[in-house]
């Protein structure tokens, strides 16, 4: 057995530093080149402190990101959990807690911004206690540093810190086995063709292995390291880029090296058929530049609300002229997220008049999607079933009761009479009551009485359809 170097998972809430931590210690801004100063895909990073070796895994913060950032707790040896020193422990903070909890790994706190004229370090101790994180000096054993990833301040004293929980550890790996690890990314590049980054957690990869998952399998034409740079071999805890897979493998799967005679290959973008017929919900095609961010979009459409989207189908690359046919055979609507529309589909898109949505921010295009839903959804109609009738038709008026069936009713709204599907008149609620008292507006499912004024008379049966 050797020792390996340890890899790590750097996880909190978004905009908390994790990339300006990173940053800081790679010596390299690449914040101000991601779009709305956020990771969106999961990038893993080898550097160098007092002679030894440490690969980060620098995970998304936003919501959305919830399962990469599971996946980032998966695959690192010990996690750093950051917290804001000025905003404390905040939801995606105890979504990370909850994560590092699950994958069973130790893991130090960054206490960071502590620069900043709002920093409350004991306050944020404070929160840590309440969200079950019981640093040194607080009733636990959690090994803590304050820092300013800004600034600089602290960043050594954290990677000794990362270091001697290694050392704790003991991590080693086995030579003499085939490699295998996690893949963290999956692309298909324009210019390159299939692009899979991983981490080697055990054996050693080289140019020219095959290798197989569990959807897909390859042959290794190209092995680069996390800077780009060609190599031969690989050994664990280092990041790699490979070229080679027939297929794109899912994020989160196990690769090992080796021939795999059955294999379940991947067929591209899956097109979901078994929709109900007169299915009223919005219907969404969905493409993200790699499988990581096609999951994360596709979980945060499924959350959107309590009658979310139907995804009709999803892919990872641009916004092609085949997903426009299938969202004009389907009457949905294009999601790109970091996705270029192609010239063919624009122009198709224009013609056959299909929405197209693109944004290289998630939360930005979860604002615009919403927006959307809220423009086309068709919104159940608002009824209510007559189960009985109090009084004949006196004029133009009537005493009523009936169960309300979809979203609320008001007092005093007008309404349409339907008889089965026919309309037969119009009225408006005069008086709506509930156990003999006047109320103002009825809830779903709410039995109600109504005085109500109709062209019509009003049956048992009959339907009040409120617009």
């Amino acid at each position: 057995m050797k020792k390996r170097s340890p890899i790590i998972s750097i996880l909190g809430h978004v905009d908390h530093g994790k990339t300006t931590i990173l940053d800081r210690i790679r010596k390299d801004n690449i914040a101000e080149k991601e779009a709305g100063g956020i990771t969106q895909a999961i990038g893993a990073y080898e550097i160098e402190h007092q002679g030894r070796k440490i690969t980060f895994i620098d995970t998304p913060g936003h919501e959305a990101f919830s399962k990469m950032r599971a996946r980032g707790a998966k695959v690192a040896d010990l996690a750093i959990l950051v917290v804001a020193a000025d905003d404390g422990v905040m939801p995606q903070t105890k979504d990370a807690i909850k994560h590092i909890k699950e994958a069973g790994i130790p893991y130090v706190v960054a206490i960071n911004k502590i620069d900043l004229p709002g920093a409350d370090i004991e306050k944020t101790k404070q929160d840590l206690v309440q969200a079950e994180v019981f640093l040194e000096g607080m009733g636990g054993d959690i090994s803590y540093q304050t820092i300013s990833a800004l600034k600089g301040e602290g960043i050594d004293e954290l990677l000794d810190l990362v270091n001697l929980v290694a050392d704790v550890e003991g991590l080693t790996y086995n030579p003499n086995v085939p490699g295998e690890g996690i893949i963290l990314t999956s692309v298909r590049n324009s210019n390159r063709g299939i692009t899979v980054g991983l981490i080697i957690k055990n054996g050693e990869i080289k140019k020219g292995d095959k290798l197989f998952s569990e959807s897909t399998e390859g042959k290794v034409k190209v092995l680069e390291n996390f800077l780009g740079e060609q190599v031969e071999k690989l050994i664990p805890s280092s990041p790699a880029l490979i070229l080679g897979f027939e297929n794109l493998p899912e994020v989160g799967e196990i690769f090992k090296v080796g021939e795999r005679p059955e294999i379940s290959k991947a067929t591209g973008p899956q097109i979901k058929e078994d929709i109900p017929e007169g299915d009223k919900k919005v219907k969404v095609v969905v493409k993200a530049d790699e499988s990581g961010s096609l999951e994360a979009v596709a979980d945060m459409i499924s959350r959107l609300s309590k009658e979310p989207p139907i995804i009709i189908s999803k892919g990872v690359g641009n916004v092609n002229e085949s997903d426009l046919k299938t969202a004009a055979s389907f009457n949905a609507v294009v999601i790109g997220f970091n996705a270029n529309v192609d010239k063919v589909a624009e122009n198709f898109a224009k013609i056959q008049k299909i929405d197209i949505i693109t944004s290289d921010v998630i939360y930005e295009l979860e604002e615009k999607l919403r927006e959307y839903i809220e423009e086309h959804a068709v919104k159940e109609k608002r009824t209510i079933e007559i189960l009985a009738i109090f009084n004949a038709k006196e004029g133009n008026q009537q005493v009523v009761g009936g169960k309300v069936i979809g979203e609320y009713i008001e007092n005093q709204e007008k309404f349409e009479i339907f008889r089965d599907d026919n309309k037969i008149g119009e009225g408006r609620i005069i008086n709506l009551q509930s156990g003999k008292e006047d109320i103002a507006r009825a809830e779903e499912n709410q039995e109600v009485g109504l005085l109500v004024k109709a062209d019509v008379n009003i049956l048992e049966g009959h339907h009040l359809v409120f617009t």
